[in-house]
């Protein structure tokens, strides 16, 4: 029974608790999502691509002993050393009890015998090898982290409403005691950038509007954030692969057609857009001001999908920013409702793991939506009709933008967001040219 085995078994409990069932059809978004659950819940930050080299076997070498940790303590262990630890165990006891087959084998039973204490010996000579090694590092003075608290981390934006918008990072972490130290742009694990003691500054590009965080990270720590904002105070539209390829920009001659806010076809052309390649395309509004509380709001809005690329599964998802966590779901037509997903505040949730058949609609036929967050409580209404309820405990504090993504083009005919107190953060019935 090898490390890289157990890696794999804590990995795949980590998978079935999070209600992903089939490990073999698992997206990038996926990994991404178990990434992000893990760095809420232990504060180790393991990228996504990183959790997918683990579960596949492709290391020849232990990760470090504080992914090993993360991954552990997710699961309700102290650490990677105790999982393994009770993980042996309880293999030992499944071959103990296979152990007992045959009892009336006298040497099958001497045999049996041996073999259980050899394993349990083996358990044990590790259990206190393990022991003895941190006890050591807990009393020889090391500490891992000493002088975090003297890092220093802030940022600037070079433009106001543009993208892409260049960030200046100003950082010092030259007491700070560890091996290695990166900046991480946004939620994406993939944006992280090594950075060095003796050097102050780092500069990043950001092709995306929205409100990030951004960390400063030693090791595989997170020891400060700092909040990165990059409105654009316009509908802002563009194409993307995956969620973590970079954006292709649409330049839409106009944005209004026939009273609804859409762009077309020929803006994907002339934009050079490859309309027979499978994308998502992403319509985004992100207001420089923001005074509505995240936790008490409305959006009520008119919409569909016009297809560029024949799917048999077309997708809306409505998104809601917030200075914290990005609230969405996604429609789809309810043979596809496998691949819906829900999230309010931390709380996520996967068509894999729940019926979420409520929130399947022909997405290409008009639908009134409504999305009322009060007090964190959510509602999810269609066509006037409540399909979907649900509710989290952490604040998103405020409100920080808009946006829909499809993999086709969004025709809207009305948008209003507004704070439960009558407060406007976008009206629009685009009757009006603009």
């Amino acid at each position: 029974m090898t490390d890289q085995y157990i890696v794999k078994k804590c990995l795949l409990e980590i998978f079935k608790k999070n209600g992903y069932a089939e490990v073999d059809r698992l997206t990038q978004r996926d990994f991404d999502h178990i990434s992000q659950r893990i760095e809420d819940n232990t504060g180790t930050l393991i990228s996504g691509i990183t959790i997918k080299r683990l579960l596949n076997g492709e290391f020849s070498r232990l990760p470090q002993i504080a992914t090993l940790d993360a991954i552990s303590r997710y699961l309700g262990y102290h650490n990677w050393q105790e999982y393994k630890a009770l993980f042996r165990d309880k293999e030992e006891n499944q071959l103990a009890k296979e152990d007992t087959i045959d009892t009336e084998n006298p040497v099958q039973k001497a045999s049996s015998l041996t073999n259980k204490r050899f394993r349990l010996a083996v358990v044990m000579y590790l259990v206190i090898g393990v022991t003895a090694v941190l006890g050591f590092i807990q009393f020889s003075g090391k500490k891992p982290f000493a002088n975090v608290n003297r890092a220093t981390f802030s940022a600037r934006t070079n433009t106001n409403n543009d993208i892409p918008n260049t960030v200046v990072f100003t950082y010092n972490v030259d007491e700070v005691q560890a091996d290695s130290f990166f900046i991480q742009q946004s939620w994406d694990k993939n944006r992280r950038v090594r950075i060095s003691k003796n050097n102050y500054t780092l500069t990043d590009i950001y092709y995306e509007p929205g409100y990030h965080i951004a960390k400063l990270i030693a090791n595989d720590s997170v020891i400060q954030t700092i909040d990165i904002n990059i409105p654009t105070d316009r509908w802002f539209f563009f194409a993307k692969d995956n969620p973590s390829s970079k954006p292709d920009y649409i330049y839409p001659d106009q944005i209004v057609h026939d009273g609804m806010l859409s762009i077309i076809e020929a803006d994907l052309l002339n934009s050079h857009i490859d309309i027979h390649k499978e994308k998502e395309y992403l319509y985004t509004y992100f207001p420089g001001k923001m005074h509505v509380d995240g936790d008490n709001y409305v959006l009520k809005t008119k919409i569909r999908v016009k297809e560029v690329k024949k799917n048999s599964c077309p997708y809306l998802m409505p998104e809601i920013f917030c200075q914290r966590y990005t609230m969405f779901f996604t429609s789809t037509p309810k043979g596809c409702s496998s691949e819906s997903m829900v999230q309010f505040g931390e709380h996520f949730i996967s068509g894999k793991e729940t019926d979420l058949a409520s929130l399947g609609f022909d997405v290409t036929q008009w639908m009134d939506l409504e999305v009322r967050v009060k007090d964190k409580q959510a509602v999810i209404r269609i066509n006037n009709k409540d399909v979907f309820a649900t509710s989290y405990k952490t604040t998103s504090k405020l409100l920080t933008g808009i946006g829909f993504v499809s993999n086709g083009l969004c025709e809207i005919d009305f948008i209003e967001l507004k704070g439960l107190n009558g407060d406007i953060v976008y009206t629009n019935n685009f009757d009006n040219r603009f």
